[in-house]
């Protein structure tokens, strides 16, 4: 990683901010102390999937959403802690 110092930076910023953009990273000094780091920003943002990506790889029952049976229900509103 190079280094520059803040006279640097301050005497043409342009230069640097375009080298950053095109991904270079530099570590700023000053009086020989490394007091920063300037390097692009990273985007941690997954692509989104596409509509439809499984489309035909199953199928969803018409009674999906149908209230459970009441034998089901009650377990839950008896005893809270029961499990299935």
């Amino acid at each position: 990683m190079q280094q520059i110092t803040v006279q640097e930076i301050q005497q043409n910023p342009s230069k640097y901010l375009n080298q950053v953009e095109a991904g270079e990273s530099f570590i700023i000094v000053q009086e020989d102390k490394p007091i920063a780091e300037l390097k692009p920003i990273t985007t941690n943002k997954k692509p989104s999937r596409p509509f439809g990506l499984c489309k035909g790889e199953f199928t969803v029952p018409d009674d999906f959403d149908a209230p459970l049976p009441d034998d089901i229900l009650n377990i839950f509103y008896t005893n809270p802690k029961s499990k299935i």
